[in-house]
């Protein structure tokens, strides 16, 4: 199952072409360029781009062509509307970063061509629309200069700069459109200063803020002569406490300010004068102006109320006056709205009707035309930060018909629209309503756990604080839910979602109970900022509860204790380092007091390069002490040298993962005992000359070094340096090995290595006979407190791709062999000398070609662990290869069929996540980015079970004719015994 998104829009710009498709073109925070179809929402093309080239600007131009400004400003592409292939690319430099600009007028021309206005890094560029070829270009090299808005009057060959200097200063300069000539340059002090953004009322009106937030400045430039006019706030609202903010809008005549809860609409009359003419203390959203007529604009208002929001379309100039008012039912579920795009149309009565696009607070993107939700789509999924699975509900006999079909009346009729379908009765509106009854009554989309256990929920937890359970049978979505306590209040001003832990998973005693989940968040980007706790169902999305909390969360320990009710106990340490213990009840305090000698953790400080180890100490002392509340010891702490290593990626084991068996038989019968321990902590450090980008440092500058480090002793188990090597670093481990992915300068291609750690103080447990009789070692107690006696095996390899994320196969049993889950890139490393200063240097080309399938190939890779064995050798004998070990090889073999995705991208890959299945032979994969893909996957065949395409029919043919063919030959036998007696 593989879902596509976008993510959240933050511009959109509808194609006026009147022939063809209807489309609208957006840009998202995920930094994505998407055509969709206006009648369903659908994806024509879209484009990811780079972390590093975020989408400042878009807009079409000459009605083919997608204009895109990009990376600060510093690129601009032209896309071929239709199907999105590149026409060009144009790098635009300048002497220092500012503010960019697009503007795609429609009337400026050169030469018959027409001509883009792009202000980027402090300089002003003219550029052809055909070719991308710069035409002019004029500086503003003034360090203190900031530009605010850039402006081409409709019909004039005039273009305006306008901005600040020095915080206090307004500039003005009029430029020539045909050759970026300096015409007039004007200035104008505001003791006052200024604050914020400014809004556009009209070409030649700028309306700003003054520094304090209390003061508007209405500034007109007309015939290049700066003009100004002073209002305060107070003037215009009444009782108004604390200081403004504009509403960005571009509505001739007209802005919109907010003050404290109340949002005010103002009118810009004649010589700068303000006049209010609405006040609202409703959620409001505000759109850009439409151009209807040659002097006609419209814009759109979105108010909220209750389980509603009110549409109004107006004229600029006429306030009072509505062009289309209407209401629309919206789920509370989605938030507010956020962001709103209008666009008109011609009636069939000649008429305008008006089509709205908004964004609303859950990341969501609705189209609403005539009243009503067109379509929908759930673009949050693409901004996914954390991931939980939990089982579906036993199926329960005895339950009746009408119950399993929610009530008899659907019963009823789906069982008539089925008769309508057999007798060949069924409209086109029938057929897909039994097409879809059909989807939800089939065996993997029933919301009940199957005997194989591929049927589970996914519980997702997005960027903008919503909750969602995808059902793995079909991707669907059970239910979504916008948490009450990741809303934005007095006592939480900006709520930010962290992660989501198992809370409550319901075994034998209490399966009566609902499974939950804990969602664990914060009031703010700090670390020390108030945590909030939220307890959600995991069956209905219900949030049980919330908490807030009055201490920061810096970790979350989930212990491996239950209580009786099966809520898991959790150890929340805050920035003071105190542990505080939940849930708070007397049960949970005195199983936690049990095994408090027991727990201990770890913590890493990756900026300052430092490891603890932390373990309780006492109740807490002070103003914080409650019985809940504990204080905590360092134990140890490893300090790597801040002038030769960096801390870049740490990793542990998962905490939930089988190990099936400790031995390993390796070739000539000889056993090899695993060190498992949950306790041992994988850091990779790098030079910090080679934290940068692959290729910023030479081979000597630079070196990558693996650890394996016991958490509760802080001891160095092993320590391996790769010289001419530097990151990005992918790891993963598992049982008693772990794989990480690096880059070697050296060789100029990526690597992964394997460290597998035996334990030898078990060594002598190789006598099979030993272990019959029980005359071994192996139920002995181990404390890590002694110094364990361990060996490690490692090897290295060369590896195509660079990875994007990385994991492991888990299985219910952990019988099967691994496979390793590779997120790749498909890109190449090129060498590069230079004359200059007689060095080499690296460029990773993301192939980001003019045609659709040269995009940068993002796909899950299954890699066989054997692969990975440390103990492969040239030439294996015969003993190794019957165990099953393969040749060596230099580097690790890419086999297409191996794609996990197959011939799907997962764009913008993020993480991988593999749950168990109950069948051991089989995983469950979740991949998550900007798309969604779900699969199950078996790295051992399907040994336990038969698969889909298993001829039923055959064996049971095989069985009548084996049953027949006996019966014949014991009447032969018979017959021929019979005589033999009578001779």
């Amino acid at each position: 199952r593989h879902q596509q998104y976008i993510g959240k829009v933050k511009q959109a710009v509808f194609s006026s072409q009147r022939a063809g498709r209807k489309r609208v073109v957006v840009s998202t925070e995920e930094n994505v360029i998407a055509s969709l179809d206006l009648r369903h929402g659908e994806i024509f093309w879209r484009h990811l781009l780079g972390a590093d080239d975020v989408i400042d600007g878009i807009d079409i131009g000459l009605g083919k062509y997608v204009i895109t400004l990009s990376s600060g400003g510093s690129i601009l592409r032209s896309w071929n509307l239709p199907d999105g292939q590149m026409v060009w690319e144009s790098s635009l430099q300048g002497p220092k970063h500012s503010k960019s600009f697009l503007l795609v007028p429609t009337n400026l021309k050169f030469d018959k061509d027409n001509v883009l206005v792009v202000f980027s890094n402090g300089r002003l560029h003219a550029i052809s629309c055909i070719d991308g070829e710069v035409l002019w270009k004029k500086d503003f090299e003034a360090e203190s200069f900031e530009v605010q808005q850039v402006i081409q009057p409709p019909g004039s060959d005039l273009i305006y700069v306008v901005g600040f200097a020095a915080s206090y200063q307004f500039e003005m300069y009029q430029i020539n459109a045909n050759n970026g000539e300096l015409l007039k340059h004007e200035s104008a002090s505001f003791s006052s200063g200024f604050s914020g953004e400014v809004s556009l009322v009209s070409t030649e009106t700028v309306v700003a803020l003054d520094s304090t937030g209390s003061i508007l400045l209405t500034i007109s430039f007309q015939d290049g002569k700066i003009s100004s006019q002073q209002t305060p706030i107070s003037n215009l609202v009444e009782d108004s406490l604390g200081p403004a903010v504009i509403i960005p809008s571009s509505v001739s005549g007209m802005f919109a300010i907010k003050t404290d809860a109340v949002t005010v609409f103002i009118r810009v009359i004649g010589e700068g004068k303000l006049e209010v003419v609405e006040k609202t203390t409703h959620e409001i959203a505000v759109s850009d102006a439409l151009s209807i007529s040659e002097d006609q604009q419209a814009f759109a208002l979105i108010q909220h109320a209750s389980s509603e929001i009110h549409l109004t379309v107006k004229l600029a100039h006429d306030w009072d006056g509505n062009l289309l008012k209407e209401s629309v039912k919206m789920d509370r579920q989605r938030g507010l709205v956020h962001k709103v795009f209008i666009n008109n149309y011609i009636r069939t009565d000649r008429s305008y009707g008006f089509r709205v696009l908004i964004v609303m607070e859950d990341h969501s993107l609705l189209l609403l035309q005539q009243a009503e939700i067109v379509w929908s789509r759930e673009d949050g999924l693409a901004s996914i930060i954390d991931v939980t699975t939990s089982e579906l509900p036993v199926e329960r006999n005895g339950v009746s018909v009408a119950k399993v079909e929610h009530n008899l009346f659907e019963w009823l009729k789906g069982h008539m629209l089925k008769l309508k379908g057999t007798l060949m009765l069924a409209s086109p509106e029938d057929m897909a309503a039994i097409q879809s009854m059909r989807l939800k009554s089939s065996e993997k989309s029933k919301m009940t756990r199957d005997h194989n256990g591929f049927r589970k929920l996914l519980i997702v937890l997005t960027r903008a604080g919503k909750l969602f359970a995808l059902h793995t049978g079909d991707g669907r979505i059970v239910w979504s839910h916008l948490l009450r306590s990741l809303h934005k209040s007095e006592a939480c001003q900006s709520p930010i979602g962290l992660n989501l832990y198992q809370w409550q998973v319901p075994h034998h005693h209490a399966m009566d109970e609902n499974p939950s989940v804990l969602l664990v968040s914060r009031c703010g980007p700090s670390s020390d900022t108030p945590g909030v706790l939220s307890f959600v169902d995991t069956y209905t999305g219900k949030e049980l509860s919330s908490l807030s909390l009055d201490h920061a969360v810096v970790q979350v320990i989930p212990l491996p204790y239950t209580d009786s009710t099966e809520q898991r106990l959790h150890l929340l340490i805050n920035a003071d380092k105190h542990a505080h213990l939940y849930p708070k009840t007397s049960e949970a305090l005195s199983i936690f007091k049990r095994e408090f000698l027991n727990i201990y953790w770890y913590s890493v400080e990756d900026q300052n390069g430092i490891i603890k180890g932390h373990a309780l100490k006492c109740k807490c002392t002070g103003e914080v002490a409650d019985e809940f509340c504990f204080d905590t010891r360092d134990l140890w702490s490893v300090v790597f040298p801040s002038e030769s290593e960096k801390i870049v990626a740490t990793v542990t084991r998962k905490l939930n993962e089988v190990v099936h068996t400790q031995a390993k038989v390796v070739a000539d019968q000889d056993v090899m005992y695993k060190y498992i321990s949950r306790n041992l902590l994988f850091v990779a450090t790098v030079a910090p000359k080679g934290s940068g980008e692959i290729g910023s440092v030479t081979p000597e500058e630079s070196w990558l070094v693996a650890y394996l480090i016991d958490t509760v002793t802080g001891r160095i188990l092993h320590r391996v340096t790769h010289h001419g090597s530097q990151g990005p670093v992918h790891a993963v481990f598992s049982e008693n090995w772990v794989v990480y992915h690096y880059f070697n300068l050296r060789a100029h291609r990526y690597e992964m290595s394997v460290i597998e750690i035996y334990d030898q103080s078990r060594a002598d447990n190789k006598d099979v006979w030993k272990l019959v009789l029980g005359k071994h070692n192996l139920t002995s107690p181990i404390s890590l407190f002694s110094r364990p006696e361990v060996i490690t095996k490692s090897q290295s390899y060369f590896f195509t791709h660079s990875l994007k994320a990385i994991a492991v196969t888990s299985t219910a049993k952990g019988i099967t062999s691994k496979q390793l889950l590779l997120g790749t890139i498909g890109d190449q490393v090129n060498l590069k000398f230079s004359r200059r200063t007689k060095s080499w240097s690296y460029l990773v080309e993301r192939y980001f070609c003019l045609h659709h399938d040269c995009n940068p190939v993002l796909q899950v890779l299954a890699l066989d662990k054997r692969f990975l064995d440390p103990r492969r050798t040239v030439n294996p004998t015969q003993a190794e290869k019957e165990e099953g070990i393969i040749p060596l090889t230099d580097s690790l073999p890419i086999i297409p069929q191996s794609y996990v995705t197959h011939a799907l991208r997962v764009e913008g890959l993020r993480g991988i996540i593999t749950v168990p299945a109950k069948l051991e032979s089989t995983t469950l994969v979740f991949a998550h980015g900007v798309d969604l893909f779900f699969t199950q996957l078996a790295p051992s065949r399907t040994y336990d079970s038969l698969t889909e395409d298993f001829s039923y029919a055959l064996l049971l043919i095989t069985i009548v004719a084996l049953v027949a063919a006996i019966f014949v030959t014991w009447r032969l036998s018979e017959r021929k015994e019979l005589q033999e007696k009578w001779r």
